[in-house]
């Protein structure tokens, strides 16, 4: 087997050639996936933005130009850009779920963890149980961190649809919690 240049490998890599993206990962996957574990400290979490990286760096690769930079920088650039949005999720996420404790009319002192993740499993199930679209919209706000109008753009639903199902679930789920705290209390 044959080992192209850094140089040599860019370049079959932004021509398309299909044999440089396994290369391409064969050399810089490990490093990637390390980074992603350091900064996530979720071995999981580092496998899929790992293969976030490599699925951008080809679908964007008519972007790259081996003039500029090395593959190997442009890969790691990709990856530092990955794992700060997968950083942002999780802590839009842990934001959204406290909002919605919050809301619920929980005590001013944190709940012990055993009743906070009943609460987050209770969320969840309820979560499941919203309609189809409402579920698309909320998930789309809390993990993909969009706007109401990028929901919008991307559903195809009006802006005020998009509004009103974020709205009607977020106060199904605050009636959950209300419920489940009662019954808890």
């Amino acid at each position: 087997m044959t080992t192209d240049s850094d140089d040599s490998l860019g370049e079959r890599f932004a021509a398309g050639d299909e044999a440089s993206l396994n290369e391409t990962y064969r050399r810089w996957g490990p490093l990637v996936y390390t980074l992603a574990t350091r900064k996530l400290g979720d071995t999981e979490e580092a496998k899929d933005v790992t293969q976030q990286v490599f699925v951008g760096a080809w679908d964007s690769r008519k972007t790259f130009d081996p003039a500029r930079a090395s593959l190997k920088t442009w890969i790691l650039g990709i990856a530092h850009k990955k794992i700060v949005d997968a950083l942002r999720r999780r802590s839009r996420h842990l934001r959204d779920v406290e909002a919605v404790i919050a809301v619920s009319g929980g005590p001013d002192a944190s709940p012990p963890l055993a009743e906070s993740l009943l609460e987050y499993v209770t969320l969840m199930r309820e979560m499941e149980t919203l309609p189809e679209q409402q579920q698309q919209v909320l998930k789309m706000a809390f993990y993909e961190d969009l706007s109401q109008s990028q929901i919008s753009e991307r559903t195809g639903l009006p802006l005020g649809t998009v509004k009103t199902y974020t709205r009607r679930g977020l106060m199904r789920l605050k009636k959950r919690l209300e419920v489940d705290g009662a019954a808890h209390r």
